[in-house]
C-alpha cells in the first residue's frame, strides 16, 4: 500500500444547463461501494465532482485540477459529455502520467477499441456494471507497484485496459450483480452530499432506482447494458428510508430511474411507502418515472393510490411509433405498448397528465406516418416528446446500420450519431420534418402552448401539425427581434447546435414573446375559424399564456409584482381572482376526455398559482417546466 491516501475523483456532468445541478447517482454508488471496503476506506480519499451542462472545458479544468491533482480519475461517460471527458482526461495526463484515467457508463461500454483510438489518455473502459468494478480497480492501484503497468488489473472481470505496449485487452464478461442489497445506499451513507450550504436540497430532483433490468429487446435501446436481463430490485426498508431523507428534506419530485416502473408487484409497496411518508412529512409531492411498457393491473392499482392519495404524475406512453411496419423493425411488434387509447381515456377519467413518446426518422417511418401518428395521438395527449432518431452503441440498430441503410453524422458538441436517411426517408425530406419538429419540440412538448391544440382539434378541425405548420411558415415572415431570435435557434437545431432551450427561454421570459404569439393567432389563424368559436378559442390560447411560469431572473432586484403564498410547504405566486369569459380547465378536461361539454361562456374567476423556483427550467428543456405553470389550486392539486 502507498504511504499517502490516495485521491480519487468521480466526475459527471448534466445535459442541462440549469441553476441547479443533477443528482450525481451513478457516481454516488460508485463512491458508496468503495467506501463501504475497510481497506480503502482508511487508504483513499474519494470526492465526487458533479457539472451542470453547458460547463466550458476550462471551468471543468480549473475546479478539477487546481490543488493537488488526483490519483485516479473516473468519469460517468453519456453521449453528451463523451468528448469534454475525453478532452479533460488528456489533460490530467499532463498533469499526472502516471495517474488513472477510467471511464465507465452506457456510451462506452463495450466500446473500448473506439475509445483507446480517440483518446489515447484513457486507461480504463468498463464494461457493464461499475460498483465492483471500480472498487477492484481501486485495490490495484492501493496494492502498489508500477502505476504504468496495467496488467495489474488483468485479473477484473469486465474492463478493458490498454497495455504498456499501447494494445488493449478486455477481460472475460462480468455477471451482473444479482443482490443489489451488496451495493450500499449513496443516499443513506452520505457518499452524495445532499444539501447546500444553506441546508436546503442541492439537487432538481432526488433521483432513485428501485430495481436494475429490463426484460425488452428494443433495437433503439441498450439501457445500461440490461436489455433482455432479469429485473432485481432493491429491498423495501431501504428504499423507504432513502424517500424518508428525501421528505425531510423537502424535495418536491422523486424521479425513478429504473426502465420499466409498474411492472411489478413490489412497485405497489413502494407507491404504499410514497404516500404513507408524504402524509407524515408533507413531500415529495410528485413521482416521475418510465412506466411499464405493457399496463397490467398493478399498474392501475398504482394509478388508483397514487390519485387517491393525491401524488402527482406524469404517466409516459413509450410508444415510439403508431405505424405497424416501424414497430416491427424495432423488435416491438408482439408489445401491448400501442393498445394505447383505451388506457389514455382512462387515465383522463382518472383526471391524470398522460405524456408520449416517438421517435421520428426510424427504419420504415415517412414524414406522413409520423405526421399521421403523432396528430392520432396529439388528440387525446396533453405532451408529446418527439425525439430524432440516434444510433446509440450496443443497440440492434448500430449492428444493422447498412441492413436499414442508415446515412448518419455525429453531432459537433457530444457523440450521438444522429440518422440523416435512410431506405424510406431521404435527407431532404429529414431537414423538413426536423425544422418542423423544432417548432414540434419547443411550443407543443415544452408546453408554451397546451390547451389550444384539444380546443383548435375538436372545434375547428385543425390537427397540431396543420397548426403547428401554419405557425412555421408564418414566422418566417414575421418581423421583430423575437422572431428573428426564434429563427436563428430553429437553424442552428437544425445544423446541429441544439438551441431549443435558448427558444423555449425566449418564448417563457420575454415578454415581446408573448406578443408574437398573441400576432401569429390575429394574423394567421382567427378569421379561419367560425365565428361562434373564436371567443371560446381566443381565451383559450389566452389561458395558455396567462399560466406560463412566473420567474425571477437571477439579476433582478426585486420579485416579480405577486404575493406569495405557502400552500402544503410549496411556496407559489398567486395572481388574484383571474377571470375568463370561460371555464376554461373543465372545458378543456372534457374535450380531452371525449365527454359532452357545455360551451356557453360562463364567466369564471379564480386565483392562479405558480410554483416559485422555475428559473433553472425556463432556459431549459426541461419536463420539471410542468411543476411550474399556473394552476388554479384546489384541494389535492397543490
Amino acid at each position: 500500500m502507498t504511504s499517502e491516501r490516495l485521491s480519487v475523483r468521480l466526475v459527471e456532468q448534466g445535459v442541462w444547463a440549469s441553476r441547479r445541478e443533477s443528482m450525481p447517482l451513478a457516481s454516488g454508488y460508485l463512491k458508496a461501494t468503495a467506501l463501504a471496503d475497510e481497506r480503502i476506506e482508511h487508504g483513499a480519499n474519494i470526492e465526487i465532482v458533479s457539472f451542470r451542462g453547458g460547463t466550458t472545458l476550462a471551468e471543468m479544468a480549473a475546479e478539477l485540477f487546481t490543488g493537488a491533482v488526483p490519483d485516479v480519475l473516473a468519469f460517468s461517460v453519456l453521449g453528451w459529455n463523451y468528448r469534454s471527458f475525453g478532452e479533460l482526461a488528456e489533460t490530467f495526463k499532463q498533469l499526472n502520467p502516471h495517474g488513472w484515467v477510467v471511464f465507465g457508463g452506457t456510451h462506452v461500454s463495450g466500446q473500448s477499441e473506439r475509445v483507446f483510438r480517440m483518446y489515447p489518455a484513457v486507461d480504463v473502459v468498463v464494461n457493464g456494471e461499475g460498483e465492483f468494478v471500480f472498487r477492484e480497480i481501486l485495490h490495484a492501484y492501493l496494492d502498489g507497484g508500477d502505476p504504468g503497468d496495467l496488467d495489474t488489473l488483468s485479473h477484473i472481470d469486465g474492463i478493458s485496459y490498454r497495455k504498456r505496449d499501447g494494445t488493449a485487452r478486455t477481460t472475460r464478461e462480468r455477471e451482473r450483480i444479482q443482490d443489489l442489497e451488496q451495493i450500499p445506499s449513496p443516499v443513506l451513507t452520505g457518499a452524495i452530499p445532499l444539501t447546500d450550504t444553506d441546508g436546503a436540497f442541492r439537487y432538481r430532483v432526488g433521483l432513485m432506482e428501485t430495481n436494475r433490468g429490463c426484460p425488452y429487446k428494443c433495437a433503439f435501446c441498450y439501457w445500461g447494458g440490461a436489455i433482455g436481463q432479469k429485473v432485481r430490485t432493491f429491498s423495501r426498508g431501504r428504499l423507504r428510508a432513502e424517500i424518508e431523507t428525501f421528505a425531510r428534506l423537502k424535495v418536491h419530485s422523486i424521479f425513478l430511474c429504473d426502465a420499466n416502473f409498474g411492472m411489478l408487484r413490489s412497485d405497489v409497496d413502494f407507491i404504499d411507502d410514497v404516500i404513507a411518508v408524504r402524509a407524515e412529512y408533507g413531500f415529495p409531492k410528485a413521482l416521475v418515472a418510465s412506466w411499464a411498457k405493457n399496463k397490467s393491473l398493478t399498474f392501475y392499482e398504482i394509478v388508483k393510490k397514487m390519485k387517491r392519495a393525491g401524488l402527482h404524475s406524469s404517466f409516459v406512453l413509450s410508444l415510439q411509433t403508431l405505424d405497424d411496419d416501424v414497430l416491427a423493425t424495432m423488435n416491438r411488434k408482439n408489445m401491448k405498448v400501442n393498445d394505447w387509447e383505451d388506457l389514455v381515456s382512462w387515465l383522463a377519467t382518472e383526471n391524470m397528465d398522460v405524456k408520449a413518446e416517438l421517435i421520428w426518422g426510424a427504419p420504415g417511418e415517412t414524414p406522413e406516418t409520423f405526421m399521421a401518428g403523432y396528430d392520432r395521438l396529439a388528440r387525446h395527449v396533453t405532451q408529446i416528446s418527439p425525439y430524432p432518431m440516434m444510433i446509440l452503441p450496443n443497440t440492434d440498430y448500430a449492428t444493422k446500420k447498412a441492413e436499414h441503410g442508415f446515412i448518419t453524422v455525429r453531432g459537433d458538441s457530444d457523440d450521438f450519431e444522429y440518422v440523416l436517411a435512410h431506405r424510406s426517408t431521404s435527407l431532404t425530406e429529414n431537414q423538413e420534418m426536423l425544422r418542423l419538429l423544432f417548432w414540434i419540440r419547443v411550443l407543443a412538448e415544452m408546453l408554451v402552448l397546451r390547451n389550444i391544440w384539444v380546443g383548435m382539434a375538436e372545434l375547428a378541425g385543425f390537427t397540431q401539425t396543420q397548426l403547428l405548420r401554419d405557425f412555421a411558415r408564418w414566422i418566417d415572415g414575421a418581423d421583430g427581434p423575437v422572431a428573428g431570435a426564434l429563427r436563428a435557434a430553429r437553424d442552428a437545431t437544425v445544423g446541429g447546435r441544439d438551441q431549443r432551450g435558448v427558444a423555449v427561454g425566449i418564448l417563457y421570459t420575454d415578454p415581446a414573446a408573448k406578443d408574437l404569439l398573441r400576432r401569429w393567432w390575429r394574423e394567421s389563424v382567427r378569421d379561419r375559424l367560425a365565428t361562434e368559436h373564436r371567443p371560446l378559442l381566443d381565451e383559450m390560447i389566452r389561458y395558455d399564456l396567462e399560466t406560463h411560469p412566473v420567474h425571477a431572473p437571477p439579476e433582478a432586484a426585486t420579485e416579480p409584482g405577486l404575493p406569495t403564498e405557502v400552500r402544503d410547504g410549496v411556496e407559489y405566486y398567486v395572481a388574484r381572482a383571474v377571470g375568463f369569459a370561460y371555464d376554461i380547465p373543465r372545458i378543456v378536461a372534457s374535450l380531452r376526455a371525449g365527454r359532452p361539454v357545455d360551451l356557453t361562456p360562463r364567466p369564471t374567476t379564480f386565483d392562479l398559482y405558480y410554483r416559485r423556483g422555475s428559473e433553472h427550467v425556463v432556459h431549459s428543456t426541461s419536463h420539471e417546466i410542468l411543476y411550474y405553470l399556473g394552476k388554479p389550486l384546489q384541494g389535492d392539486d397543490m
